[in-house]
């Protein structure tokens, strides 16, 4: 049998700490949190009293990123809250390399640097310890910087302990054993620095492309943009407050940051289709309007029968001048009437309210009436296509419109369901592609009903119809006031369109007026 002698027993034991340390570096996900454990795991390892982690930038200069100091108590940067005022330590000097830093000069070298006192060393700058120590009566003596180098090569920072201590807490040199341990830790530190970097890296690219799409449907179309960036905020507003209730029907219904950053992405994404409507069915203003308004071509068409029913007259007039006082007061009410109808078909093609039948009958009954085109072909006053826009029975879009429209959601869903979503992403198409299902099993565009539903899909759902009732950037209508619009979600509650006890925390929370305040204008703004 072996029997090990303590130097030995001490030694795999700290082997050991450094196998426990770098399996705990790569599960930190925080980067304050993560160099916070680097430093404190070093400070540990090789005995240290204190130490400095610095970051280099991309301006070539070493951020301090945490401080800690046992015996003086000190700790500040990271996540302690505590800010350093201390300015960045520049790699160069004009066009010399600062080689009087011994963290600068260790970042440059790429190499290790053990100083056994600091009083004594010629080769670096200690003039800012030695003014420490005389401020607070601390003794600088042991340094040791090491520098953390990734895979490529490239500097990430460096490690900076002072003092180390033996057992009975004196000061001493750091050994060879104990520079070796603070570079494999440095080694791993790097390793897990790097991927966590690149993580957050890959966050903000996955993000950044998630507002290009926004970006891109907002040069489409600006008032499809504003409600892109809106959603998104809503929709976790009601999940946080989903998330605080511990009693009723969403008590079990938790989540955690995970959770949180997936219904983040699925708001951002949640329009995407979008990009893929025409822009005159998105931003239809007018009932009559394409690629333009119009109501432009029938006033022409107007101007053409108004002189046709003036040339009549005139003809009328040259062949019967007897009764040129009864031609001319049919003249005029030819005119009056041709102007009444006119702007009645301009208001018509507002939109703004729902039209009653007889107005769409006098629209078909106006388009009825017979003039002769530039070839004396007698035609309508009205095309078929133009009856059928006018007549809309509310909004601005005719039923053909509204399938290009509601085609976005199915858009949406074939476009995420083409990215290979990784597992904390994978309900994202579920929960962007829901939005416009109904509780009752009426929605679009696979008809599923509330059972069926992710909870997250129906907050989604309550909060998409809340932005766009009371968004105020909309062609073709005014925000609503507050009141109405809640007037209008306690309707689809009772009729089955949104979830009633989500749309009850909704009111519950007062998120309708969280949200108002932010968001909607004074005027809009008639509920406290």
């Amino acid at each position: 049998m072996n029997i090990l002698n303590h130097a030995e027993e001490t030694h795999i034991k700290t082997l050991d700490r450094l196998i426990d340390i770098g399996v705990s570096l790569s599960s930190e996900v925080r980067i304050d949190r993560l160099l916070e454990r680097i430093l404190e795991s070093a400070i540990d390892l090789a005995n240290a009293d204190g130490g400095t982690f610095y970051r280099l930038t991309e301006q070539q200069t070493l951020e301090f990123a945490i401080i800690k100091n046992k015996s003086l108590n000190i700790l500040m940067g990271g996540s302690s809250g505590n800010p350093i005022m201390y300015p960045a330590i520049p790699l160069h000097l004009g066009e010399k390399d600062n080689n009087a830093s011994i963290a600068a000069h260790c970042a440059l070298s790429k190499s290790s640097i053990n100083i056994h006192d600091a009083y004594e060393a010629d080769s670096f700058d200690f003039s800012d310890a030695k003014a420490f120590d005389a401020k607070t009566g601390y003794h600088t003596k042991s340094v040791l910087a090491i520098p953390l180098i990734n895979h490529e090569g490239r500097v990430l920072g460096v490690l900076q302990l002072i003092n180390c201590l033996n057992q009975q807490q004196e000061l001493q040199i750091f050994s060879d054993f104990s520079q070796k341990l603070t570079e494999s830790l440095a080694s791993q530190a790097a390793i897990a620095l790097s991927n966590r970097v690149l993580i957050d890296q890959l966050y903000a690219l996955f993000e950044g492309v998630a507002n290009l799409i926004n970006t891109a449907i907002d040069e489409k179309s600006p008032y499809t943009g504003g409600h892109c960036q809106r959603v998104p905020k809503l929709t976790l507003m009601l999940a946080e407050a989903a998330h605080l209730e511990n009693t009723g029907p969403l008590a079990s219904f938790k989540m955690d940051d995970k959770d949180r950053y997936e219904l983040k992405i699925a708001g951002m994404l949640h329009d995407c289709g979008k990009i893929t409507t025409p822009v005159h069915v998105v931003d239809k203003a007018t009932k009559l309007e394409t690629i333009f308004d119009r109501i432009q071509l029938i006033e022409a068409r107007f101007e053409l029968f108004r002189k046709e029913i003036k040339i009549r007259y005139l003809e009328a007039c040259n062949q019967h001048p007897e009764n040129q006082t009864h031609l001319e007061s049919s003249y005029t009410n030819s005119l009056r009437q041709l102007d009444d109808d006119l702007s009645f078909l301009k208001h018509c093609n507002i939109g703004g309210e729902r039209m009653r039948a007889e107005d769409a009958e006098r629209v078909r009954a106006i388009g009825a009436q017979q003039w002769d085109d530039h070839l004396g072909q007698k035609k309508n006053l009205l095309t078929d296509d133009e009856i059928q826009n006018l007549t809309i029975i509310a909004g601005t879009l005719t039923q053909a419109e509204r399938g290009i429209i509601n085609h976005h959601i199915a858009a949406t869903i074939m476009l995420l369901g083409q990215i290979p979503w990784p597992d904390h992403l994978k309900n994202v198409t579920e929960y962007a592609g829901g939005h416009h299902e109904r509780m009752d099993g009426k929605g679009y565009p696979k008809g599923l009903t509330r059972d069926q539903m992710s909870v997250q899909a129906r907050i989604m759902g309550i909060a998409d119809i809340f932005e766009a009732l009371t968004a105020a950037d909309r062609p073709y209508k005014n925000g609503m006031p507050l009141s109405q619009s809640i007037a209008i979600m306690t309707r689809m509650k009772t009729e089955g369109h949104i979830d009633p006890d989500l749309f009850d925390v909704f009111i519950k929370h007062g998120l309708h007026i969280t949200y108002a305040k932010q968001y909607l204008t004074q005027e809009q703004l008639d509920i406290n």
